[in-house]
């Protein structure tokens, strides 16, 4: 009997390393052709609907900023908790609470207007997100507990508190019984980047803002080694003098201000108020963002680009074509199993090992005990 084993290699090859993400994406293409020539659909003419249509027009382009914005500074903060081997998946949740938390003042206070109320929502955004993941990171840092499960099942807790707080306290008495808040005044509105010609806001500014200071923090400051050093080997950050506990907050409070902002640009951006659901699942395809930009904030813009074109894909294909718009989550989902896949290969090559004899190492103590 034979079973396969993967071996780590001595020496990875740079090259496949650099193209990589475009393997990945070339054999997802590839994978939604057959896809969708099993649906009964010409895969040429949905691939074109998929990924050229889309952006054929200028107002379509900032359609693409507004849904590659969340998905950049979320993205961009959880390259921060897996560079230093922390597995933040609930930023999803972080989202929603940050969205909660920056609403505050344009729900409960709809009076107050002027420049500084924008400015207040942002940052309690930020805040609200960053307390909300300093709950995984105390969990972890004091007890151990597994930051996956936690952060993960924090993800619904953020969804149903938004649901009630809609259904419930939060809603307008004015809006005909819909579970939605009040619309945002005019001061708590995100301005339009160019509103003469889309309605891209300023949410994919501070995308590109945060994605420049986290790679300058990364590669040229201390803050940036010690997440490195603490990643890829905490003995020797010990050594170093670096405090791993220390390390799991400052990656969680970063990534979880980062999916806070994001969370309140979203709802004071393209919706305007906040609604049982305001994101498609945004904080879930992050993760696949930060993988396919290789955890480096710079390439994690271009991959931001790329998935928030398969949002808009999806919806096109489904308007056009009539498919479900279950695709776009089908193209996510292969998109990532390919770039962890060709990762894989790459650090690692497939060796087939028979089950009948033990290895030459095991065989070896057996005998010594003997």
């Amino acid at each position: 009997m034979m079973r396969l084993e993967l071996v780590k290699r001595p020496q990875r090859s740079m090259l496949f390393s650099m193209l990589s993400p475009f393997i990945a994406f070339a054999l997802t293409v590839i994978a939604g052709a057959l896809m969708f020539a099993f649906l009964g659909v010409n895969p040429a003419t949905a691939l074109f609907t998929y990924f050229i249509s889309p952006i054929t027009e200028v107002w379509q382009i900032h359609e693409l900023a507004i849904k590659a914005a969340p998905l950049i500074l979320i993205a961009v903060g959880l390259s921060v908790c897996y560079r230093a081997n922390i597995w933040n998946i609930g930023a999803e949740g972080q989202f929603v609470i940050g969205a909660i938390a920056g609403s505050i003042i344009p729900v409960l206070y709809p009076e107050m207007q002027g420049p500084f109320v924008l400015p207040m929502m942002l940052l309690m955004g930020m805040v609200g997100g960053a307390l909300y993941a300093g709950i995984p990171a105390f969990l972890k840092a004091r007890f151990g507990t597994n930051e996956i499960l936690t952060s993960l099942m924090l993800v619904y807790v953020a969804q149903l508190f938004l649901d009630w707080m809609v259904r419930g306290p939060w809603r307008d008495p004015k809006g005909f019984n819909f579970p939605q808040t009040v619309q945002f005044n005019s001061s708590a509105v995100l301005p339009e980047i160019m509103p003469m010609s889309g309605r891209a806001n300023w949410g994919f500014l501070f995308a590109l803002i945060a994605a420049v200071l986290i790679w300058f923090m990364m590669s040229r400051m201390l803050k940036g080694f010690e997440v490195r050093v603490l990643g890829s080997s905490p003995r020797a950050g010990r050594f170093a003098g670096f405090s791993l506990n220390r390390m799991v907050f400052f990656a969680f409070m970063v990534s979880g201000a980062l999916a806070g902002l994001a969370g309140i640009s979203e709802v004071s951006g393209a919706i305007g108020q906040l609604q049982p659901s305001i994101s498609p699942g945004y904080g879930f395809t992050a993760i696949i963002v930060a993988f396919l930009g290789r955890l480096n904030p710079l390439g994690i813009v271009a991959a931001g680009l790329v998935l928030g074109l398969t949002y808009l894909g999806g919806e096109a294909a489904q308007s056009v074509l009539g498919i479900s718009d279950k695709v776009a989550r089908v193209f996510q989902g292969m998109l990532l199993f390919f770039v962890l896949g060709c990762d894989t290969l790459i650090h690692y090559r497939i060796r087939l090992v028979g089950l009948g004899a033990p290895k030459p190492q095991v065989a070896a103590k057996l005998e010594e005990a003997r």
